[in-house]
């Protein structure tokens, strides 16, 4: 058996075990045994009894936030990936077209200027409204370096990352004007957002990411020929007849809606999508037939682990993941830019 496939069936079975394990950590403990007799009840397979705590408190609480973690972290990675290969950059990742610093922005304005309207209304109109306004900011700024690198029917890969460090340095400085007219609670609330929370995971909030996840990784999975053909030059690839300009355009769009949806429910989420396909293109090699489903894998291990340790290491509060996946990302990074270093 090939060494990539062998790598992915390890991450596919340490992914199904970390999402048992993780959602089975916490003040209450849930067994594997437990876990699974509580996933049979809920199926109508299972007519003993189960622990009513614990039915609760899996099914409704914990559950749905490690799905989530998993989703989000398949998202970013995969997203991440598509992106390095589109850009021919295994520096690239999602925030590089603006993503992250158009949901800060947005949701930023929304926690700060719409607080007095949010006062008002429900709970559930204010989470929908910043989750909202959030998704719109995160696609808009993507759209919008997307639309100022088309010149005559291309896509100009040069032109997509300089606005995209412009409009990060312009929605950064947006956010730091919103940060300074903040109170107390609004900045307390802008700087949890924007450094992520999956506490707010839901069954619906799950869903939709699932719809997102599940479509962006079904689409990129058939593409690895065009990535694969891409890495040799723009003009290679179009010489064996791919279809080049169409693939940069649905990947940008495909990460601005996929990312877009993760970040307007669990915030701004650093390193998955850079770190995840660094690390997996090192141990497996670069070829996308393997890289994308491994990142796509990588990456909910990644977040499923990120989130289990920010909602325990300081219980009963909580972690910022964002921190988190900061902390585990950047030194696996430096230490691979060493190792790189000691080899040239």
């Amino acid at each position: 058996m090939q060494r990539s496939k062998i790598i992915i069936i390890a991450l596919f079975i340490a992914a199904i075990c970390s999402l048992v394990m993780a959602s089975g950590i916490g003040a209450v403990s849930i067994s594997a045994a437990e876990w699974g007799k509580i996933l049979l009840y809920k199926l109508g397979l299972w007519e003993g009894e189960v622990d009513g705590q614990k039915l609760a408190v899996l099914w409704v609480i914990r559950l749905p936030r490690v799905l989530t973690s998993v989703l989000v972290g398949a998202s970013l990675a995969i997203c991440g990936t598509a992106l390095q290969g589109l850009f021919r950059n295994p520096l690239a990742e999602p925030s590089i077209i603006g993503i992250s610093a158009g949901a800060a922005f947005s949701a930023s304005l929304v926690i700060v200027l719409a607080s007095s309207a949010l006062t008002f209304a429900t709970s559930w109109l204010a989470g929908s409204l910043l989750s909202i306004a959030t998704f719109a900011g995160a696609v808009a700024s993507t759209l919008f370096i997307f639309a100022l690198s088309r010149q005559k029917h291309k896509t100009n890969v040069t032109v997509m990352l300089l606005g995209g460090i412009a409009i990060n340095a312009l929605a950064g400085a947006g956010t730091g004007v919103l940060i300074f007219l903040a109170d107390d609670a609004q900045l307390r609330s802008i700087t949890f957002w924007t450094l992520g929370s999956l506490g707010g995971a839901t069954w619906t909030t799950t869903g939709l990411i699932a719809g997102a996840t599940f479509s962006s990784i079904v689409f990129l999975l058939r593409l690895p020929k065009v990535f694969n053909a891409l890495a040799l030059g723009e003009q290679e690839a179009r010489h064996i007849g791919m279809p080049v300009e169409r693939l940069k355009t649905q990947v940008i769009i495909l990460t601005a809606l996929s990312v877009g949806i993760s970040v307007a429910f669990c915030g701004v989420i650093g390193f998955v999508g850079l770190v995840v396909p660094h690390v997996l293109r090192l141990i497996g090699g670069a070829n996308f037939r393997y890289l994308l489903p491994a990142s796509a894998l990588g990456g909910a291990l990644l977040l499923c682990w990120a989130d289990a340790i920010a909602r325990t290491l300081v219980a009963p509060a909580e972690v910022p993941i964002g921190v988190i996946t900061a902390l585990m990302g950047a030194p696996v990074f430096l230490l691979i830019l060493y190792q790189q270093k000691a080899k040239v």
